[in-house]
């Protein structure tokens, strides 16, 4: 390197010192611990020849941003590495970029003591590009690749001698007041790890690849770290966030459709569409159906009707003569189906017409819309969560039409109707009392034109709104890069989650890329035609982030995360039809992982347990317990001869699972979920099946139940005290006997040249073949090339004072410590993870609860209940607080079965989501109060948690710990032994009657 290329290079990235064959042994380690493809070799990219070329697979919604950014911070404090180029692919992509950097400054200046300085490259603003190469700390250059393409075109015009732009090459020339330098060989030289933002539509796919390879090439990139929910071209993958995981870790919204079903009546012309069914309290349930009405002396006209078991649709249309001789004989709440007089059985979102047209399937959509919206609006307002609900159209004239005084457009003006009408219906349905004031306060507050918005490209001439060009080939066929639009969107983004702004409904054009990733959009209205051009996975990847409250605070609370986040996709397709597209859209995506349960699968697959006393027990399946897993589940019959999971595991409810092969019975719930990981469906739910379950009043305003709640309902802080030399005492008899640390191993790789050499083989490192390896253990400190902070690092990662870490390390075993040097980084991980299992036994043992004046109101059984899937609510009890309990197993329906027709039991609740305990692992929601007839029991006063409602079939740590925490709860309300509230954890009724004393 010359003096002048030394200058240059500033603060550069030191250079990779690991060898090829220890990198890919080290990656590989890192792909079976998260059950990815073990990779044979480095794939190599023209992108960035000879250099690591990494995928991260994070499905959209999930933070990818916000990973890449702390991954910058993670390896520039491990490694030093600070030159960074985030690449993206487009404008509207590059300023969301740059406004994470900016949001989440201070975050990570709390967590690392330094934050990264980002910023948009400028051809203009070369001050910007010397400070990214000698300064020191985290440097990110954020660049969109159309610029930098189009100065890379311009440059090879130049060297070719055409006609090009000085301006857009202005990177690769040597430019005075840049110290005659080029600016692309002073980023060079800094050696920068690159992060490709969607790499597929800034690389290409294997068939066609860009142009744009060969561009990056140029940042002598010292590796790629590539992020993406859909990688076209696949070099080595390190981790695996998918559709499934997101789902399954919480990470996204939960998905609903409302679909439309077009279903003519037997034997009748008759024109009828079920809305929904309600269920109200006190009231048997209701269906809301659309039909032809005959107004006094005028036209016949569509409106929508209550109806209920008995309505005669001949009346109620005043005489329309389709209609003769329709009654409704049932209205079934737990199916969603009315059934008529004829025979015909009409389900929720049928619509029977004999000229069904594009017009009225539209209509009843938006009103659809503006319900879901409505519903959700209502249950969420108090929390102050803005709604946003999205109509994605395919003509701007449908929206705005400027022939019209009023300039509305055909979908505009029925919004405007269809809102005003479910307003007033509302307005009719709200209670008169406190908590609902401050809602009817904000539906009043706007006019009905100010609570819609349009955000389209716009003419600059007329300044109308106008049709953006869509693209007609490549990887953005059917979508537009309305750069006009985005920025709008952009701009407004933050604004629109405020409750003080008017504007909750909004319409744009179904060909937008990106943009639309607002949080808080929970309803989607697809108002175009059906095509191909874009997915139905693409179409809702834009409202499955988590939404946020008005303190921009993400509403993801693991206990209510999904009641709260759910988005509603209102189609024009059968509800059937809708979820198999997207179910086999998603299957696709999911290509490489398993699928079949086969003795392949499990071997080597490691479980891992904890026992009562807070150990952990680790099991590594031998190709013998595969072989047995695989012949259990075939002969119980839980997969078919293909060893695909059948409907028999699926529906299974894991408490009744078939006994285990001996050895594997104590890993049985971690077994189950292995299995489970297997099915790669992700619940979709039908978003007309959720309904608000009625408050029984009568019940909930009984004696007994009112006294029970006034014992349970104290809120409550928890506080440790315990002595640190008990807690070092633990940690230091953990670590001597569980801690194990594998040694650092080095490989020494011979190799020769090809016989045969490719311009494409030296591009990719391929030009030589590997003879012979040799793997060597390496047990002294000088093997690691980076510096660790011991005593730093088990402090930060244990939240423990300096002086309690330092005294464990000095109070081990020497051989325990002398495996430091073994494997610094593992001893540094696996130690922190025993101390903090410790750590958390003790603050359980040693915890007490002091109760405070404040109390649980009892609104919270009525405020904010979020709608809860009918279907599995059962048939109407009678001791419950609520009509009807939505459960998820059988051992809890078989238990609610139990309560209500037991003659000890008085009255009974399924404790709502308001009520909690705070622990130190996370607030706990207990299951079940209940109260029972005095005299009868011993206890009268009882909590109960069912284990079938949790997630294994044996208590997790966390879940166990939480539990912990409850019986010293409820054990500091107190009262006299037969009043005070008695809490435990059962299997069934039977074992909650031998715990109050009672008969079984």
């Amino acid at each position: 390197m010359s003096a002048n290329e030394f200058s240059d290079s500033g603060m550069r990235n030191a250079e990779i010192q690991l060898g090829t064959a220890q990198l890919l042994e080290n990656l590989r380690n890192v792909q079976r611990v998260g059950g990815l493809p073990i990779s044979t070799k480095l794939e190599g990219s023209k992108a960035a020849p000879g250099a690591p070329n990494l995928d991260v697979e994070m499905e959209t919604g999930t933070g990818k941003t916000y990973v890449y950014i702390q991954t910058m911070m993670e390896l520039h404090k491990r490694y030093g590495w600070s030159k960074y180029i985030v690449v993206v692919p487009s404008v509207a992509i590059r300023e969301g970029v740059k406004k994470s950097f900016d949001v989440t400054a201070d975050h990570f200046q709390q967590l690392y003591g330094t934050k990264p300085r980002a910023f948009v490259y400028d051809s203009s603003d070369l001050p910007e590009v010397e400070s990214f190469s000698s300064s020191a700390g985290v440097q990110v250059m954020i660049i969109n690749i159309q610029a930098f393409n189009a100065a890379a075109d311009a440059e090879t015009k130049a060297t070719a001698g055409k006609r090009h732009s000085d301006q857009a090459r202005r990177i690769f020339r040597r430019i005075d007041d840049f110290q005659s330098r080029r600016p692309i060989d002073v980023i060079a030289a800094n050696r920068p790890i690159l992060i490709v933002d969607e790499p597929q539509k800034v690389e290409g796919d294997p068939k066609k690849p860009s142009k744009s390879l060969k561009a990056l090439a140029e940042f002598n990139a010292l590796m790629i770290l590539r992020y993406s929910a859909t990688h076209r071209v696949e070099h080595t993958k390190v981790h695996r966030l998918d559709a499934v995981d997101a789902y399954n870790q919480k990470l996204v919204k939960r998905i609903a459709v409302r679909g439309i079903t077009v279903k003519g009546l037997a034997g009748s012309t008759a024109y009828l569409y079920l809305d929904s069914i309600e269920v109200k309290k006190g009231q048997q349930p209701s269906a809301r159906i659309e039909l032809e009405i005959q107004t006094k002396g005028g036209p016949i006209t569509r409106q929508t009707k209550r109806v209920t078991m008995g309505s005669r649709l001949h009346d109620l249309a005043n005489g329309v003569e389709a209609y003769r001789d329709l009654v409704v004989t049932n209205v079934d709440a737990v199916r969603d189906v009315i059934e008529l007089s004829n025979g015909d059985t009409v389900v929720a979102g049928q619509l029977a017409d004999r000229d069904v047209t594009e017009d009225q399937k539209r209509r009843i959509q938006i009103r659809e819309v503006i319900r879901a919206h409505l519903d959700k609006e209502r249950e969420l307002f108090n929390q102050g969560v803005k709604v946003l609900s999205l109509f994605f159209i395919d003509e701007v004239a449908k929206y705005r039409d400027y022939a019209r005084e009023d300039t509305l457009g055909g979908y505009a003006r029925v919004f405007e109707e269809e809102y005003s009408l479910a307003v007033a219906d509302i307005f009719d349905e709200l209670e008169l009392d406190e908590a609902t004031t401050a809602y009817r306060d904000y539906l009043q507050r706007d006019e009905v034109r100010s609570v819609h918005e349009g955000y389209f490209s716009i003419d600059k001439k007329s300044r109308h709104l106008v049709d953006p060009k869509i693209n007609k080939t490549g990887d953005d066929k059917g979508q537009s890069s309305d750069v006009d639009a985005y920025d709008l969107i952009l701009k407004d983004k933050e604004r629109l989650l405020s409750l003080t702004e008017p504007v909750r409904f909004i319409f744009s054009h179904s060909a937008l890329r990106e943009g639309w990733d607002n949080p808080n959009v929970f309803v989607m209205g697809m108002l175009k035609k059906s095509d191909n051009m874009i997915s139905r996975r693409q179409e809702i990847g834009r409202g499955l982030r988590l939404a946020v409250d008005q303190h921009g605070e993400r509403m993801d609370d693991p206990n209510t995360v999904h009641d709260i986040n759910e988005l509603t996709v209102v189609t024009d397709e059968s509800y059937t039809d809708f979820v198999a597209g997207l179910q086999r859209e998603i299957a696709e995506s999911l290509s490489a992982r398993p699928r079949t349960a086969t003795a392949k699968f499990f071997t080597g697959k490691v479980v891992t347990r904890v026992d009562g006393d807070g150990e952990e027990h680790e099991l590594k399946l031998t190709p013998d317990h595969a072989r047995q897993l695989q012949h259990w589940l075939t002969v119980n019959g839980y997969t078919d001869y293909e060893h695909h999971l059948t409907d028999e595991w699926l529906q299974l409810d894991k408490a009744d699972v078939a006994p285990l092969p001996s050895g594997l019975e104590p890993f049985a719930p971690q077994i189950a979920e292995l299995v489970d990981s297997l099915h790669l469906d992700i619940p979709i739910g039908d978003g007309r099946k959720p309904k608000q379950i009625p408050l029984n009043e009568a019940n909930f305003n009984k004696k007994e139940f009112q006294e029970l709640w006034a014992r349970i309902n104290h809120k409550a802080v928890y506080q440790v005290e315990f002595d640190s030399t008990e807690l070092i005492t633990k940690c230091v008899a953990a670590l001597d006997k569980n801690l194990t640390v594998t040694a650092l191993q080095y490989v020494i790789v011979e190799g020769q040249q090809a016989a045969t050499v490719d311009v494409d083989n030296l591009e990719k490192g391929e030009s030589f073949t590997v003879t012979n390896t040799t793997t060597e253990a390496e047990a002294v400190t000088a093997s690691s090339q980076v510096r660790y902070d011991l005593l730093g690092e088990i402090t930060e990662k244990t939240q423990l004072t300096r002086r309690t870490a330092s005294a464990i390390l000095q109070g081990v075993q020497p051989g325990t410590f002398g495996k430091y040097r073994q494997n610094p980084e593992q001893f540094i991980t696996e130690a922190a993870k025993l101390i903090n299992e410790q750590k958390a036994a003790v603050i359980v043992e040693h915890l007490t609860y002091d109760t405070l004046a404040e109390r649980h109101d009892t609104a919270i059984f009525t405020e904010n209940q979020t709608r809860q899937d009918f279907s599995k609510a059962g048939s109407k009890l009678k001791k419950h607080v609520y009509d009807y309990v939505v459960v998820d197993s059988k051992v809890e329906r078989s238990f609610v079965d139990e309560l209500d027709t037991s003659s000890e039991v008085v009255v009974y609740a399924k404790l709502p989501r308001g009520f909690f305990i705070p622990t130190p692992v996370g607030n706990y929601n207990p299951d079940w109060a209940i109260a029972f007839q005095e005299g009868s029991v011993k206890h009268v006063y009882f909590v109960a948690e069912t284990k079938g409602s949790l997630s294994s079939l044996q208590l997790k740590g966390v879940e166990n710990a939480k539990i912990e925490c409850a019986r010293k709860f409820f054990a500091t309300l107190g009262g006299s032994s037969d009043q005070a509230v008695k809490y435990d954890v059962v299997t069934d009724y039977g074992e909650l009657m031998q715990l109050v004393g009672g008969r079984s």
